[in-house]
């Protein structure tokens, strides 16, 4: 999602001291503006996800999951520190933020497309499957996004995509 705000630091300029202090107290790396919190909302479907073969019954669970962008994850939740966590995101480097965004997108549309073929399966075991895949497809999405945050992924300028489509995925089925 592009910010709006006109704030951003420009590239390879140096933090704020004080303002780094602030950020890391407050769990956000400093370096790329991102906080790690965020990726509980992907965390928790794919647990979901790995659970549902030995529990069926949690494809309800998983099935009730609904995606949140990284500033509705922090708004909707009692983060602390959500305004400035909200902030950082919106000043991060848009190199960083929109490879980050870019996985978000991706990681949401898997979740939700997936989601969308087991409302029509019918079997537990078809749901299992589907249920067994996207979790195989959406935790090393996760790490990828962890990666980023945690600024132990080199950002390239011109990124592939990672996941081809997911029309492409999901007709593996």
């Amino acid at each position: 999602m592009p910010s709006d705000r006109t704030t951003q630091r420009p590239a390879g300029s140096a933090i704020d001291p004080a303002r780094a202090a602030m950020l890391r107290a407050a769990n956000i790396n400093p370096r790329t503006g991102l906080a790690t919190d965020y990726l509980n909302h992907f965390n928790e479907a794919v647990m979901l996800l790995e659970m549902i073969p030995d529990i069926p019954e949690c494809a309800e669970d998983f099935l009730a999951w609904s995606p949140l962008t990284y500033p509705e994850h922090f708004t909707h939740t009692n983060f602390k520190a959500r305004d400035l966590v909200i902030d950082a995101y919106e000043q991060a480097e848009p190199s960083i933020r929109n490879k980050f965004d870019q996985l978000t997108k991706t990681m949401t549309e898997i979740l939700l497309a997936v989601g969308s073929a087991m409302r029509d399966a019918k079997q537990d075991a078809t749901k299992a499957k589907l249920a067994e895949q996207a979790a195989a497809w959406v935790k090393p999405l996760v790490a990828q996004a962890g990666g980023i945050i945690n600024g132990d992924i080199e950002i390239d300028p011109d990124p592939v995509d990672e996941v081809d489509t997911v029309d492409a995925i999901m007709a593996s089925f």
